[in-house]
């Protein structure tokens, strides 16, 4: 018969492995354990085999192996896991990518009945319909305010019903309720509360970010960069061709206002001397624009002036007949 290890011996023993594991795994999601049962642990085990590993322990000495980890290693980077052991929690190490794990833990979650001085995760509704209840029922509807009608027989709600509010503590009229009705509102699992990542911890709400979410998140921190720098007029590299822009529109404008010229203002005064090259050099760009070739823009162009001098013929024949 095989002898049970002592007290004593299971807390070396636990030291020894969350040791190991720490000097192995570098990746650690932090998890929520509320009711959640052995036989739902094991499940979840299972599903996570291979590259991860599940450690449940009490804080203290969860606390304890790791701070004895980092002084014997002198990876201090671990002492960040020490505020997270707050409740009922487990650590899960790995070496898969985190968003998969969790996803994985995600899909073990087991359906609850409302017990009585519960808190509730959700808010609970009962839907309307027939409860199949008989109407000697209906006075237990009414104690809660439930609106029900009789109907072939049974008792029939006649609205959805806000039974209980999210925080709020199950009673016992509301666990009877959904007890007689056969609802089991609640549904429990490990819940990934934080992520520790080779010595950086955070949210596990970073893990559903994406590439898009990223580059939209790094466009928006250049942006406000680029209006810093203009508003102080401080020189940065994402600042820099606005500010070469602006120094080239600030020149012009000289240019234009006074004698002074430069290569690249000649054309704009040509222009503002002669408004008619406007529409000349906007010409191309609008056939350009549509398409069409600027041989064939010409030609609609003239065709176009030779309709409009027989419209003024004919409108001048008009006038002497």
């Amino acid at each position: 018969m095989a002898v049970k290890p002592s007290r004593a011996e299971k807390k070396i023993l636990y030291d020894k492995k969350l040791c190991a594991l720490l000097s192995q795994y570098s990746q650690v999601l932090i998890v929520h354990a509320d009711n959640v049962g052995s036989k739902q642990l094991q499940s979840i085990r299972s599903g996570l085999r291979g590259d991860s590993v599940v450690l449940m322990g009490k804080n203290t000495m969860m606390k304890r192996t790791i701070k004895i980890h980092a002084e014997a290693t002198e990876n201090e980077a671990v002492m960040n896991i020490l505020p997270l052991l707050v409740g009922n929690v487990g650590l899960i190490f790995t070496k898969g990518d985190l968003k998969e794990v969790r996803e994985v833990v995600g899909k073990y979650k087991v359906g609850a009945p409302a017990r009585v001085g519960l808190v509730a995760p959700i808010d609970v509704v009962v839907p309307p319909g027939n409860t199949g209840l008989d109407p000697s029922q209906t006075s237990f509807f009414q104690v809660l305010n439930i609106p029900t009608k009789i109907n072939k027989g049974t008792v029939e709600i006649i609205t959805p019903v806000e039974l209980i509010k999210k925080g709020d503590k199950v009673g016992s009229s509301e666990a009877a309720l959904l007890s007689k009705l056969g609802i089991r509102p609640f549904s429990y699992g490990l819940v990934v509360l934080s992520v520790y990542d080779s010595g950086s911890v955070f949210s596990p709400e970073v893990l559903d970010l994406t590439e898009d979410d990223l580059v939209e998140k790094f466009a928006l921190g250049v942006s406000m960069v680029t209006s810093l720098s203009l508003a102080v007029s401080y020189p940065t590299l994402a600042a820099a061709p606005h500010m070469f822009i602006n120094g080239y529109k600030n020149a012009l404008g000289v240019a234009v206002a006074t004698e002074y010229s430069f290569p690249q203002a000649e054309q704009v005064k040509e222009f503002l001397k002669d408004p008619s090259k406007f529409a000349v050099a906007a010409a191309p760009v609008a056939a350009a624009d549509s398409g069409v070739s600027p041989d064939a823009a010409a030609k609609v162009e003239e065709k176009k002036e030779e309709v409009e001098e027989e419209s003024d013929d004919d409108m001048a024949l008009n006038l002497f007949d």
